[in-house]
């Protein structure tokens, strides 16, 4: 909790008093709460929280794959070729490269090259274990935390990192999460000693999570008139922050101007990049009333969006895609929302979206754990009819561009990062191997908890024997 903590606002905007003032942050009551989770966590903590593998360092030489099936993704793919890189970025693809004298040189025959996959959005470097509140680092305290970087709370050590860089992916846009207004995302790779060599873009959007309109039966939501209630206090606490934001924009606009002095407030101060559209504003809804009203919310604030789970994003495809709006599919593999729905309603919804012409990528939805499963996500869409190369560009190509890195991941081409993975076949096939990897040049380990665990026990097996 406290790198979200120490990013955040000077004064703590959801600890309101009665006398309407805003109570300040002390620095007793954290350190009592630290040194608490500590007592009661630390030694869990301590046993499971660091990775043993060890970051790779800068790429020191050229290398060149030589002899493998490239897949460049945005480019078709060529047999029998070379991919060469130096100082982490690729310099050349092709079946007749010349080759600097100090080239470390990989023979790859008969194995497949292809981009890193990217996973958008995860809470991967902010969670670590779901019942040890220590470990917990992805929600800030209060619904509107505009100055919460997320990329500053990320735990290099993380477990999940290696697990999910065995399979393929290699980069992960990480997402603050609770509230109305969560904060900032950040796009990070899945190797380096501290957040900071891990950090690719530091502020990728600002994330809103937009009310349901659903009416739950529920125990602890209170009953219909409530939940609308609730809601409708949500809609008006998001609209008068934009309204504050823009106010204070403008303030400080007409200061620099020569007009009066006006206190600064980061949370607003985050926002400014926002309101000018030099940010995209990532919109987390689901439902088809959710989407319509953030829709009409956001082209009515004249925001740059970015649509974030669209369950039912292929019902308003025609609107998405008629006003430009990118999606970003929170998952493939969860049931239909509603009885009458048919069962394979999540698995074409990236399919319905495609068809539509609309700007999609798809993401795996479901917490740090499962950033290993994207690829299957993508093969599911492609087993219900999206076309098999749109399905690997989901992962790839596609998030890149609408995290708006396309320059430098997302495909194999020159002048990219020279961040992809050889693997023994397709990647959305689940009996596929990441052989190796590579992170802007660096060769990374693929080992980890899980192939640790798997060596440790057919060892077992063949003492059995």
């Amino acid at each position: 909790m406290v790198s979200l903590l120490r990013t955040s606002m000077g004064t703590d905007r959801s600890a309101k008093t009665a006398t309407g003032t805003w109570r300040k942050r002390t620095a007793v009551p954290l350190l009592f709460l630290l040194l608490i989770s500590g007592l009661a966590f630390g030694p869990l903590v301590h046993e499971t929280a660091a990775s043993k593998q060890k970051p790779a360092g800068p790429q020191e030489q050229p290398i060149a794959l030589v002899g493998g099936t490239v897949h460049t993704v945005s480019d078709g793919v060529i047999e029998g070729a070379t991919v060469l890189f130096e100082s982490g970025v690729i310099t050349g693809i092709g079946t007749d490269l010349a080759l600097p004298e100090n080239t470390r040189v990989i023979d790859v025959t008969g194995k497949h090259v292809y981009p890193g996959l990217i996973a958008a959005p995860t809470t991967i470097g902010l969670t670590e274990i779901g019942s040890v509140w220590a470990t917990q680092d992805h929600i800030e305290t209060g619904n509107v935390t505009p100055s919460v970087r997320a990329v500053t709370a990320v735990n290099p050590d993380s477990e999940y990192f290696p697990v999910a860089r065995a399979n393929g992916v290699l980069t992960a846009l990480t997402v603050p999460s609770g509230g109305l207004i969560s904060g900032l995302s950040g796009l990070v790779a899945m190797d380096g000693w501290t957040t900071e060599e891990m950090t690719l873009v530091a502020t990728v959007g600002l994330h809103v999570r937009w009310p349901s309109y659903r009416v739950r039966d529920i125990p602890g939501l209170g009953g219909p008139e409530e939940q609308i209630k609730a809601r409708k206090a949500a809609l008006a606490r998001l609209r008068d922050a934009f309204r504050e934001a823009r106010a204070y924009m403008i303030a400080k606009e007409a200061e620099s101007g020569g007009g009066p002095f006006h206190p600064s407030d980061l949370g607003w101060e985050s926002m400014i990049p926002v309101l000018k559209k030099e940010l995209p504003v990532f919109i987390h809804a689901s439902e088809e009333k959710q989407i319509h009203a953030a829709l009409d919310w956001a082209l009515a604030e004249d925001l740059s969006v970015v649509l974030v789970g669209g369950a039912d994003a292929w019902r308003v495809a025609d609107r998405l895609t008629q006003n430009g709006i990118p999606v970003i599919v929170g998952a493939v593999h969860y049931l239909p929302a509603r009885r009458w729905e048919a069962y394979d309603a999540p698995f074409t919804n990236a399919l319905k979206l495609h068809e539509a012409g609309l700007d999609f990528c798809i993401g795996q939805g479901s917490g740090a754990s499962n950033v290993r499963n994207l690829p299957f996500h993508a093969a599911t869409a492609a087993a219900y009819g999206l076309p098999k190369e749109e399905a690997l560009k989901s992962v790839t190509l596609y998030p890149a561009r609408i995290l708006g890195v396309e320059d430098r991941l997302g495909s194999l081409e020159t002048g990219k990062d020279a961040t992809l993975i050889v693997t023994s076949g397709d990647p959305l096939e689940i009996m596929t191997q990441v052989e190796r990897a590579f992170i802007q040049g660096r060769p990374v380990d693929i080992t980890s908890k899980h192939t640790d665990l798997y060596d440790k026990y057919r060892t077992r097996l063949e003492q059995v024997k």
